[in-house]
């Protein structure tokens, strides 16, 4: 468990898998901790040097003043990478990490191998909701949001079906510092990347689910557009389909990285 140092924010990262073999990072969600990419390690790993890491203001990692932006997260992440001396990976991220993986995509490709832009959009059009949310952290802490947050990220009959499974995310997104939550939010709030994509020069699969609201398959389908030869996938999923649909997940993901 490397701790890693961008620009003075300790950075808490995971690695698993052969030393020598080709490298994928895990970018998680907003609210969401390393712990979440649990049924992708196994599978990736076979294959991987798989690098798992808790964003800056999430889980073990260090909380600096915010706001921040997709930029400072995108510098956090090639911060990991020079620190583990990994000059090339590949990058899957879902919601936020998809968000820092465009930036990524456009800014420093030649640090990427293939992209995998998961449960995400490049561009938050009406920001009222990001305000009222906000605000609601700021007054209330996570709780005040955690129950709307899991009906948001998984459908009904998977938080009936799978109950532990939503109790280990709930529980990581209730022990997010709510300072990192907001200064994380603000940088999703802010966020316009609409013109970035053009500039994506690596192979990219964009993934979708098709109950999700909060990143709906409109938003995976103006990606794909955008983004030079990019393929779409729409899952049987609400926001995290790396959980709710954990195989097919893994299935199409492994099958594109390894193409």
């Amino acid at each position: 468990m490397p701790m890693i140092d961008a620009e003075g924010c300790a950075l808490r990262v995971e690695v698993e898998g052969p030393e020598t073999a080709p490298a994928v990072v895990l970018s998680s969600s907003l609210g969401a901790d390393h712990t979440m990419w649990e049924p992708q390690v196994a599978p990736l790993a076979r294959h991987f040097r798989v690098v798992r890491y808790d964003r800056r203001g999430h889980g073990g990692s260090g909380v600096t003043p915010g706001p921040y932006t997709i930029e400072r997260l995108g510098r956090d992440a090639l911060a990991i990478l020079d620190g583990l001396g990994i000059d090339q990976a590949h990058w899957v991220g879902l919601s936020l990490g998809g968000m820092v993986g465009q930036w990524l995509g456009a800014n420093a490709p030649q640090r990427l191998g293939r992209l995998v832009l998961a449960n995400t959009t490049s561009h938050m059009a009406d920001k009222q909701p990001w305000h009222d949310r906000i605000a609601v952290v700021r007054a209330g802490g996570l709780a005040a949001i955690v129950d709307k947050v899991m009906g948001l990220w998984f459908t009904e009959e998977f938080r009936e079906r799978e109950p532990d499974a939503v109790a280990r995310i709930r529980a990581a997104f209730l022990a997010t510092p709510v300072d990192g939550y907001i200064a994380c939010g603000e940088a999703v709030r802010d966020m316009d990347q609409r013109d970035l994509l053009a500039r994506i020069a690596v192979p990219t699969l964009v993934v979708a689910g098709r109950y999700d609201q909060s990143t709906p398959t409109e938003a995976a389908e103006f990606i794909r557009r955008n983004v030079p030869g990019a393929q779409l996938t729409i899952l049987e999923a609400a926001h995290l389909s790396n959980i709710e649909q954990a195989a097919a997940f893994n299935t199409e993901v492994l099958g594109f990285l390894t193409s």
